[in-house]
């Protein structure tokens, strides 16, 4: 049966992602085997390219798109077959393009930048569940996950709120709903997060799965020095 076990991956911000991401990603594959892949968004940071200053002790945005790709294709190595959520760092070149005058049309696509064959980006994503209900899938709305699924008045997954690690339920006479917001990936010790000290929240670290129709979170479980332990909840 299909999608049985749906991974989403969090943000990862690459190439500012957690140091132990490829062997976090690896260990949920080797555990749970996913049948279907779905990357929240801000697969990259675009940090150098951002509207914001950006930090100058960090890459500049041809190294940093080097350094992003490498990261992407180990990934790609574990999940050949991705959709991508578009986001608003992932998208990055494409808004900076809009505010110069520059057509989309004339720029090169995600997968030819990244340089992964079977990926794809949606700007948004249904996905029907096992139970044959249908389940959505966008990189952030709203910070409030409840308003998220039920204005959209199914069962909803999102990303890009990095402190947000939760699952929410609603039900009806017919169904019961879930949102879930899936934290992040990202090293939160990076000067890309430099912006998060000034936050009393701290991101979390982990990611999301659909398993027969029911959403569950999977922190990647840090000891005191901010690494992973290792081990899978």
């Amino acid at each position: 049966m299909a999608n049985r076990r749906i991974l989403v991956i969090s943000d990862t911000h690459c190439p500012y992602h957690h140091p132990d991401l490829i062997k976090f990603l690896k260990a949920i594959k080797e555990k749970h085997n996913p049948d279907r892949v779905i990357h929240i968004g801000d697969e990259v940071d675009n940090h150098a390219m951002s509207f914001h200053p950006s930090d100058q002790s960090l890459y500049s945005a041809g190294d940093e798109l080097k350094a992003a790709r490498e990261t992407i294709w180990q990934i790609e190595e574990l999940y050949p077959k991705v959709t991508v959520i578009e986001s608003n760092h992932g998208s990055l070149a494409y808004r900076k393009a809009k505010v110069a005058g520059i057509p989309k049309e004339i720029l090169r696509p995600y997968k030819a930048v990244l340089d992964v064959k079977h990926w794809e980006w949606v700007d948004h994503h249904i996905e029907t569940l096992p139970n044959k209900q249908p389940c959505y899938f966008v990189h952030g709305k709203t910070a409030n996950t409840r308003t998220l699924f039920t204005n959209q008045m199914m069962s909803s997954v999102q990303g890009h709120f990095h402190e947000k690690y939760e699952i929410v339920y609603a039900g009806n006479g017919e169904r019961l709903n879930f949102g879930m917001t899936v934290g992040c990936l990202i090293d939160d010790k990076s000067m890309a997060f430099q912006y998060n000290k000034v936050f009393v929240k701290r991101p979390v670290i982990g990611l999301g799965m659909i398993i027969d129709s029911q959403p569950r979170l999977i922190p990647m479980v840090l000891n005191r020095k901010g690494r992973w332990t290792g081990r899978l909840t």
